[in-house]
């Protein structure tokens, strides 16, 4: 592997034909490392699928006569007509109904995390020593097929659907930590904001769709459709990863020279150094990385709450009926999809200008988007007895918060790209721990 200087030496004797050649590759997205960012978009969208799929679908497979009798009288309200033709729906249906309790569904919503606690160590550091491409697509692929699963671990019991879950999140992790490897070495520091953006956002569209359409499957099909369908699309999603996708600009065969320089050449500032030895002590004693940590595991703590009780609250805060409540639910996600992307486009365009500097937009961009997310759903309780203020909340808090993708949430790479996997999921874990 050649150092930064031996990079920038070469650089001085490029040709001005290539070097106009490289050029072109600054500007556009008909590029392999934007096909990249494509391909971690459909995976990204097939993980969260897969995460939030239970949250949706719990609503379904829960008795309600015995869940409705766990909430306080104060909440309750005469059912409405969209809700009564529900159940008579699911009466119709064949899929099983179970009697869990509130206690035991929270277990079940949270066993997605039990296991991710222990595996972003160890899944960051394989990433970056035997390559990303294949502990990112062996983890999709077990988080798909073990989904398929989920209905006949329902079935079986309640244990061993939380054994399920908690393998599955380990694998969810594998695919969520080492995708940030191939970014260390495809990502030009000048683009890193979009590319990384425009492959995050398939968590929001992946959200917002198993939202939109849960209801209707459920109505059609039945709820264990929702894990067989979004199941099946993680595994179609693992047979593009795996042809098409490289560790490196390098080894890629398909990669023009122009864009393999123009990676190259933006990258030979940053540490190259080889080896994986961890710096324990300089990143325990380091307080940016501390600030990022904690930057890190307030987002997340926020979305994962987001994401897990979103819909139950609708349904039963709100008493919004299943397919109401979908469709309600995947509001505040459909906007933040798309504002992940115009914060990472934003964001380069205020680097790329020198408006302002690189610190400064990852320090406003995550300070507005954990302060003003969080700070707007703070009056929710007050506010439940109004169905549209409670979405205008729900939704101004997931447009603010999208501003941390393009902020802390990628910070990692700008200051520790060989190590950033480790150091990434370490406020993962804290989160999961405190959880």
């Amino acid at each position: 592997m050649s150092t930064g200087a031996d990079l920038k030496a070469r650089e001085g004797d490029i040709p001005s034909d290539n070097m106009t050649q490289e050029q072109s590759f600054k500007k556009g997205f008909c590029s392999l490392r934007h096909g990249l960012a494509f391909i971690l978009h459909l995976c990204n969208f097939s993980i969260y699928t897969q995460q939030m799929n239970l949250s949706f679908a719990i609503t379904a497979m829960v008795n309600t006569t015995v869940a409705s009798s766990q909430l306080n009288a104060s909440t309750e309200r005469p059912p409405t007509n969209s809700q009564d033709v529900w159940n008579e729906t699911r009466q119709e249906s064949k899929a099983p109904v179970y009697n869990w309790t509130p206690e035991i569904q929270g277990i079940l919503l949270s066993s997605l995390n039990y296991g991710s606690f222990i595996a972003p160590i160890p899944t960051g550091y394989v990433a970056g020593v035997f390559g990303a491409k294949y502990v990112v697509g062996l983890g999709l692929l077990i988080s798909s097929v073990l989904t398929l699963f989920i209905p006949l671990a329902a079935d079986a019991g309640v244990a061993l659907l939380i054994v399920l879950r908690v393998i599955q999140g380990m694998a969810q992790v594998m695919v969520l930590t080492g995708q940030y490897s191939l970014w260390a070495k495809w990502a030009p520091p000048q683009e890193r904001s979009q590319l990384i953006t425009i492959a995050a956002s398939g968590s929001m569209l992946g959200t917002f769709l198993v939202l939109i359409a849960g209801g209707l499957i459920c109505q059609a099909l039945g709820w264990p459709y929702i894990f067989y369908i979004f199941g099946g699309i993680g595994c179609a999603c693992c047979l593009l990863w795996f042809p098409l996708v490289y560790d490196d600009p390098q080894n890629h065969p398909f990669i023009s020279t122009g864009e393999k320089r123009y990676i190259t050449c933006s990258l030979a500032q940053e540490d190259c150094s080889l080896g994986w030895s961890l710096p324990i002590k300089a990143m325990v004693k380091s307080l940016p990385l501390w600030a990022i940590v904690v930057s890190y595991f307030c987002e997340y703590w926020l979305l994962s709450t987001v994401m897990a009780y979103t819909p139950t609250y609708i349904s039963s805060v709100l008493q919004a009926n299943l397919r109401d409540s979908g469709i309600l639910s995947a509001l505040p996600f459909m906007f933040g999809c798309v504002c992940i992307i115009l914060g990472g486009l934003l964001a380069d365009f205020l680097l790329s200008r020198k408006i302002l500097r690189l610190v400064t937009i990852r320090k406003l961009f995550t300070a507005v988007g954990v302060l003003v997310s969080s700070g707007i759903l703070l009056p929710l309780p007050w506010v439940r007895s109004s169905r549209s203020t409670t979405m205008a909340f729900l939704v101004l808090s997931s447009v603010f918060a999208s501003l941390c993708d393009s902020g802390a949430l990628i910070n990692f790479l700008d200051i520790a790209p060989r190590i950033q996997s480790l150091a990434g999921e370490t406020s993962s874990s804290l989160q999961l721990l405190l959880m």
